[in-house]
């Protein structure tokens, strides 16, 4: 009798891990798309929905969205990219390796800065700079939800010059590339960002990350 009973635990022990070892790795797996897609893909575009949310209120029943946009995104390792708002205005980000541009059309402004020490710890420069995001964040293994598999980044505290500007920052990894971003900030505000149409290791033109404005144009240049 006590045979059979120690059979039926060591059997029921060997259920639970074979179950288990498939939970782990659907938990990894957001982590090692990630790794896989910095280490892996040099440059890439495609488009973006992005949208600012906040919680909901008394008296709502759902989150608010505040303000939507979408575009079209272009980048080159390391730390270049293009951030080009279309909808519901125009409006570009450029980083040229050396320089951060903001373009407002409606302005008809040109904002110039150097690339400081604080964009290290931005979603852009996470998805498409060259420095090592795990200087900067943990990274913690996410659920699957979405069709994505996610990872969760958490800021390391004690980084020197750094602040970061998101208190917990998600990215969703779908067929080896990000699909989609979730950026919580400390006031319960958050940012949502579908990408979609991705190509990767596609050729960048020399040109992409320059940028001239038009005649006339105001052009600030911020230290």
């Amino acid at each position: 009798m006590k045979f059979w009973c120690a059979v039926r635990a060591i059997t029921k022990l060997i259920y639970s891990v074979l179950f288990l070892i498939p939970s782990l790795a659907s938990a990894n797996e957001g982590v090692n798309q990630f790794k896989n897609f910095l280490s892996q893909v040099q440059s890439a575009e495609g488009d973006f929905v992005q949208q600012q949310v906040r919680p909901a209120r008394a008296g709502e029943d759902k989150p608010k969205v505040l303000r939507k946009s979408q575009g079209h995104f272009i980048f080159q390792r390391p730390g270049k990219f293009v951030w080009e708002t279309l909808k519901p205005f125009e409006q570009k980000v450029i980083a040229d390796g050396q320089r951060l541009l903001l373009w407002d059309k409606d302005l008809n402004q040109l904002t110039i800065r150097p690339v400081g020490q604080s964009l290290k710890s931005t979603p852009a420069a996470i998805l498409f700079g060259g420095s090592s995001v795990e200087d900067y964040f943990d990274l913690i293994p996410g659920e699957e939800k979405g069709g994505m598999f996610w990872v969760e980044l958490q800021p390391k505290s004690g980084q020197s010059g750094v602040e970061a500007p998101y208190s917990r920052i998600g990215i969703g990894m779908a067929n080896g590339a990000p699909a989609g971003l979730e950026l919580h900030d400390n006031f319960g505000n958050v940012i949502l960002i579908t990408l979609s149409r991705i190509k990767i290791n596609t050729s960048v033109g020399i040109d992409t990350f320059k940028f001239t404005p038009p005649a006339g144009a105001d052009v600030l240049k911020v230290q």
